[in-house]
């Protein structure tokens, strides 16, 4: 997979070069380019926002660079035939689509994105509407809060997508029950994990764990899962497909205080 960042905060990318990214690019399962947006710009102080239209706080950054630069990235990828997909590009913002487990894994089976994170008020929108004329653009949100800029989303995103290519996690089953992996454990968070020594400042841990028993294991883990999505994110509970509960699991949601409604949706208790 190829991955593009233009950035007027090439040193913020520096993050890509450790742990698992930085280990996948040194193996060429990542090719991670990284440009300097003010490469672009043609002043002497190198501006890349001005004021904006209609008045108002903060500044926008200008079309010109970003079009240059854009158009110089995309140049630099091979000539298109008829089976290659075109590269995604991925706007970070506040107001974009929220960046799930779901998104990560569509985005980590294309073989090229370009991310595009801003900084001020963001990007002059015929940007985004000129590149979404020719090409798949995701406005993404990594949540409900405004940052300086959209570099750290970016490393967000990358770190999400990348750890499930092939070849980046050491086992390659690691991300296969993730908290919100598609399709398991019914979206569930996932729940305690332990480690040596058994026992650390007096706490130890649960039996089941040492027991061997793999299915009395599972079972633990699945009931863990669900008491934590229920104090953590009771949304995904009422948001599962009672269809994929089995009758332990149904049990297990009446002894956390849900009930079934109706509707046939789990609902807290009243």
């Amino acid at each position: 997979m190829r991955l593009d960042v233009v950035t007027i905060f090439p040193e913020y990318l520096e993050p890509l070069n450790v742990s698992l990214v930085g280990k996948a690019r040194a193996r060429g399962v990542l090719d991670v380019r990284v440009h300097d947006l003010r490469t672009w710009t043609h002043d002497r102080h190198n501006t890349v926002d001005d004021t904006p239209y209609g008045g108002g706080p903060g500044m926008v950054m200008k079309p010109e660079p970003w079009g240059e630069a854009l158009d110089e990235v995309l140049a630099t990828g091979e000539p298109e035939g008829p089976d290659q997909e075109p590269p995604v590009l991925v706007v970070p913002t506040p107001s974009g689509r929220p960046f799930t487990q779901e998104l990560a894994v569509e985005l980590a089976d294309k073989p090229w994105l370009v991310f595009t994170p801003a900084r001020y008020e963001g990007i002059d929108r015929r940007v985004i509407e000129e590149y979404a004329d020719r090409l798949d653009v995701r406005e993404v949100s990594i949540g409900d809060y405004v940052l300086a800029g959209g570099e750290a989303p970016v490393l967000v995103m990358v770190e999400a997508i990348a750890r499930l290519l092939p070849g980046v996690l050491g086992n390659a089953a690691s991300h296969q029950d993730d908290s919100f992996a598609p399709g398991t454990m019914a979206n569930l968070l996932e729940g305690p994990v332990y480690t040596k020594p058994p026992e650390w400042r007096g706490r130890g841990i649960p039996e089941v764990l040492l027991s061997g028993h793999h299915g009395r294991i599972a079972r633990w883990r699945r009931d863990q899962a669900f008491a934590r999505t229920a104090a953590n994110r009771p949304d995904l509970i009422e948001r599962c497909d009672p269809e994929a509960l089995d009758k332990h699991d149904r049990a297990t949601l009446e002894g956390l205080g849900w009930r079934q409604g109706t509707d046939g949706r789990w609902h807290p208790a009243e």
